[in-house]
């Protein structure tokens, strides 16, 4: 499926990896990166509002929907490249980037490794790789099972997944909705997610690696997110016993941070508000 009105390029990131992206509208641009189990596909509705008054770039990310799936190179590091290198070669050296699940720490890197290219940062419903990992614990991190799943070393969680995967991810698809998704909708992710099993692991499993070891290494540095940035969030801190706010405020020194009642597939349960929070970021 595609977004409607927009057109749709096979463009270059990092290391030769291609991306599909798709684009619409005009003015100043904005990169929007999708979450998991999904696709670019997610952000329609936002990106369509966007489109009146902005470009609006939304890519696949690699190992998801129809970009490459190299079998290694899932940093976020190395993701966070990818977009760079898609939005230059569209002509854009600065830009605006939200990103949402994982597409969220995607844009988390690239607000941290390019400061002078992401002009404004949006987060939608995740946490810090590294805070994240520190904030499970206990029975209460059971909600985050399949992240200990896919960090586990090569073989047993693909074949797990493979063995069944529109049970596994279907599961993440109606335990995280508020509503039900269109059939239509929930069959592409699940299509989609079919495809990509040894990617999507890959990506979780570096999330448990090597992506803490750059969180760790900016932390250290006391390097900080130097760009306006809003964060969106349900309130799992209630749940985990975290402060959301103090430990996005650690990383973000020009930071919102909005906790919401909506899903956390949010852009497409509220696609007016977080289109109009969106726009009111880049206004800052």
């Amino acid at each position: 499926m595609k977004i409607s009105g927009f057109d749709y390029q096979c463009l270059e990131g990092a290391e030769g990896t291609m991306l599909n992206v798709a684009v619409g509208g005009s003015g100043s641009p904005i990169v929007l990166l999708h979450g998991f189990p999904q696709t670019h596909l997610m952000w329609r509705d936002v990106a369509r509002d966007l489109a009146a008054d902005h470009t609006v770039i939304c890519p696949d990310l690699r190992g998801y929907g129809d970009s490459d799936k190299p079998t290694e190179g899932y940093s976020k590091r190395l993701m966070a490249a990818d977009v760079v290198a898609v939005a230059k070669a569209l002509g854009h050296e600065q830009f605006a980037l939200a990103g949402h699940d994982r597409g969220a720490l995607v844009a988390f890197r690239g607000g941290l490794d390019h400061p002078g290219t992401v002009t404004h940062l949006a987060s939608l419903d995740v946490l810090p790789t590294l805070d994240m990992w520190n904030s499970l614990h206990g029975v209460n991190a059971a909600v985050a099972f399949h992240l200990y799943l896919m960090a586990l070393p090569p073989g047993l969680p693909e074949e797990l997944i493979a063995g069944n995967p529109d049970a596994f991810f279907g599961y993440f698809l109606d335990l995280w909705a508020k509503s039900p998704f269109p059939s239509d909708i929930r069959a592409a992710y699940l299509e989609a997610c079919r495809k990509a099993v040894p990617s999507i692991v890959a990506d979780y499993r570096a999330s448990a690696g090597i992506d803490i070891e750059h969180d760790q290494e900016d932390l250290a540095a006391g390097n900080q997110l130097q760009m306006p940035v809003t964060v969106l969030q349900q309130d799992w801190g209630a749940q985990l016993g975290f402060n959301a706010v103090a430990l996005w405020q650690a990383w973000a020194p020009k930071l919102e941070h909005l906790t919401v009642d909506y899903g956390h597939f949010m852009a497409e349960e509220a696609p007016a508000e977080i289109a109009a929070i969106l726009r009111s970021l880049v206004s800052r």
